[in-house]
């Protein structure tokens, strides 16, 4: 049974970059990044993944929802996520 993921969380290098992977990956944009991303609510140094992994956690309880995920890049081509399943 394929998994029902109801939002994203991208990390937002760059706007062009998260477009491109919303349509690489064939991602609904009403569920990407729902408040905004890295460009919007800021990119700290050091901590983006713990404010993508929170802002997914808030988002989900928020809206009563069950599964998520969060992304973000890393120097020279590299990548990371998380699914979060609220219970």
């Amino acid at each position: 049974m394929p998994l029902r993921i109801i939002y994203f969380q991208i990390n937002e290098a760059f706007a062009a970059q998260t477009l491109a992977c919303a349509k690489d990956l064939n991602l609904d944009i009403n569920k990407l990044n729902v408040d905004g991303g890295a460009i919007a609510l800021g990119h700290p140094l050091g901590a983006s993944g713990s404010r993508i992994t929170g802002h997914l956690v808030y988002e989900l309880r928020r809206r009563k929802a069950k599964l998520g995920i969060g992304s973000a890049c890393i120097g020279g081509g590299q990548g990371i996520a998380v699914m979060v399943e609220i219970l």
